[in-house]
């Protein structure tokens, strides 16, 4: 492929990564659930739960570059089904971490052994893949900036930069809240945050299923 063929894609590539970067930073299921594997397990948890993260954002790629995400936005049908399924994997994860008892932190090996890679992994990847805010992200971004000409390959370069941006935002927060001076702190008021952060998760999942 020759370098001056992608030239004229160069200013959207620039405004996908911008627009995945803000769109990454905020605040959301994705963050939270990051935040509370990392917080409760341990760093290798919420690493993990942030490649699922990322790994997510291509099955919104694929169904955008297919067309589905026009589908989906104009089916109430198939709409209500991805946000009723999003919303319920909120409140019940939310209601889980409420409903658990709190212990002191322990090592990472043990806290890892409770919560898997592959359950961390997953944990990621369905908070991402139901989030009903990422398929009206794709949709506008798949309809206002890239243009129809846009070739196959450009796409999933796009596809790329918002997994990867994605993937390092998230592990940055893991890596954030793993740090032994904030977990210092964080051990002496584990039982609160996690009640908050259950809370906060049942909160996003009404959210998610008032969305209209």
């Amino acid at each position: 492929m020759p370098f001056a063929q992608g030239l004229p894609y160069l200013a959207e590539c620039l405004s996908v990564g911008v627009i995945a970067f803000f769109m990454a930073v905020s605040p959301g299921p994705d963050f939270v659930m990051v935040t509370r594997n990392s917080l409760l397990y341990s760093r290798k948890s919420g690493l993990y739960s942030a490649l699922g993260v990322g790994v997510a954002i291509w099955v919104h790629v694929t169904y955008s570059i297919a067309g589905l995400a026009i589908l989906i936005s104009k089916s109430i049908v198939l709409f209500s089904m991805l946000k009723y399924l999003g919303a319920s994997y909120l409140l019940y994860t939310g209601w889980k971490t409420l409903t658990s008892k709190s212990g002191e932190r322990t090592e990472a090996v043990s806290a890892s052994s409770q919560l898997g890679n592959g359950a961390s992994f997953k944990i990621g990847f369905i908070t991402n893949a139901l989030n009903p805010k990422t398929s009206i992200f794709f949709l506008s971004l798949f309809t206002q900036i890239v243009s129809p000409e846009t070739p196959l390959w450009v796409l999933v370069v796009y596809g790329a930069i918002i997994s990867v941006v994605h993937m390092l935002w998230f592990c940055a927060v893991a890596t954030f809240f793993t740090h032994p001076a904030f977990l210092a702190r964080f051990n002496s008021v584990k039982g609160l945050i996690e009640k908050c952060v259950g809370a906060l998760l049942v909160g996003l999942g009404i959210k998610v299923a008032m969305t209209s």
